[in-house]
């Protein structure tokens, strides 16, 4: 009952946020889901810093909303995730992201992946809290005061014995709001999330806490606040699974036709032309069964039409079957050429 009343305490309305999930919550993505609505703000795939100071090109490649005022087209603000373990290479190549005006910069201690853990990244800092401090702290000091400067971290390596530490050290060091993912490296993205361990995180920090990890449905959603006492939470996976899940988690009534497929499907459709513009049609196909792969999980419609695409390879075939589904209302051939490659990036 606590974790409630601390909730109802709030004067504002819990915020709802889009995480960042590299290889999955790509700018197309990202577009589709913050027009369909719901989220407060967002943050994008990480950008590696290693051994060099990116040049502007870079940041703007992995987040193109710099080039659109730091916000999705929906309007929806996006923040820009830095992963390194350098200090000061991270301070300059913050400085020179701050001359972009990104919505804010975040700072990424939660990738678990083996190939960024290799390289000393992500949730592979988790065992040094003072390195922690003194990346948050140097970035801290070239970040203007009115720009947004958040953390995402894990638990931990293996367990969560220094969750305190690591959160204390990057509150110390600055930072205006921690991201909590509820598991550890090792935990990968196996369930459950350890929302009580979150909650022990924000009793032992005075930044505002952001709960994440493992909320599929408002039920989910609900009981990740009660148990965390965090009334913001961040989504990933549920999102991209379900796209109204901000929506139904504010109380708005959808759904109403297949579970809200119907108002899934025009994203659908956005989603797979802009692939279809960006990528090789050779690989197009991959993106959008992906995306159907894990609608399937709400939406039965979604299963009946990822099982059609499943066998199915050429793009201009996926585009025929899109058609004679609903889901395109013309052949993307009147858009572009059918090469498919008009406006593609390589």
């Amino acid at each position: 009952m606590r974790a409630f009343a601390a909730l109802f305490s709030e004067t504002r309305m819990p915020r709802i946020l889009l995480a960042p999930m590299e290889g999955l919550a790509d700018s197309l993505l990202r577009g589709v889901l913050t027009a369909i609505g719901g989220y407060d703000w967002g943050i994008c795939e990480f950008v590696r810093v290693s051994n060099s100071i990116l040049p502007a090109k870079t940041y703007e490649r992995i987040c193109p909303e710099l080039l659109t005022g730091g916000k999705t087209a929906a309007g929806t603000p996006m923040r820009v995730q830095l992963l390194g373990s350098d200090p000061h290479l991270m301070a300059e190549n913050a400085r020179r992201l701050v001359a972009l005006r990104p919505a804010g910069i975040d700072l990424n201690f939660g990738c678990p992946a083996p190939t960024v853990n290799r390289h000393r990244g992500g949730a592979a800092l988790l065992g040094e809290p003072e390195l922690l401090h003194a990346i948050a702290a140097s970035v801290r000091a070239v970040v203007p005061l009115d720009m947004p400067f958040t953390a995402k971290m894990r638990l931990g390596l293996d367990d969560a014995s220094r969750a305190i530490d690591n959160a204390q050290a990057l509150a110390a060091a600055g930072i205006d709001e921690l991201i909590v993912h509820g598991r550890t490296k090792a935990d990968g993205y196996r369930p459950p999330a350890r929302w009580e361990w979150i909650g022990r995180v924000r009793a032992a920090v005075t930044v505002p806490l952001i709960a994440n990890g493992e909320v599929w449905t408002v039920e989910d959603y609900r009981a990740c606040q009660a148990a965390t006492g965090c009334a913001d939470i961040m989504i990933g996976r549920g999102a991209v699974a379900d796209p109204l899940l901000a929506r139904r988690a504010r109380g708005e009534q959808v759904g109403e036709a297949s579970n809200g497929w119907d108002e899934v499907v025009p994203g659908v459709a956005a989603y797979w032309l802009g692939v279809r513009r960006q990528v090789l049609p050779v690989h197009a196909g991959g993106r959008l069964k992906q995306w159907l792969a894990m609608l399937r999980r709400h939406y039965p419609p979604a299963e009946i039409l990822y099982q059609r695409l499943r066998p199915i390879k050429a793009a201009a075939d996926i585009d025929r079957l899109l058609v004679e589904a609903g889901v395109l209302a013309e052949r993307p051939e009147t858009v572009w050429p059918a090469s498919g490659n008009a406006g593609a990036t390589y």
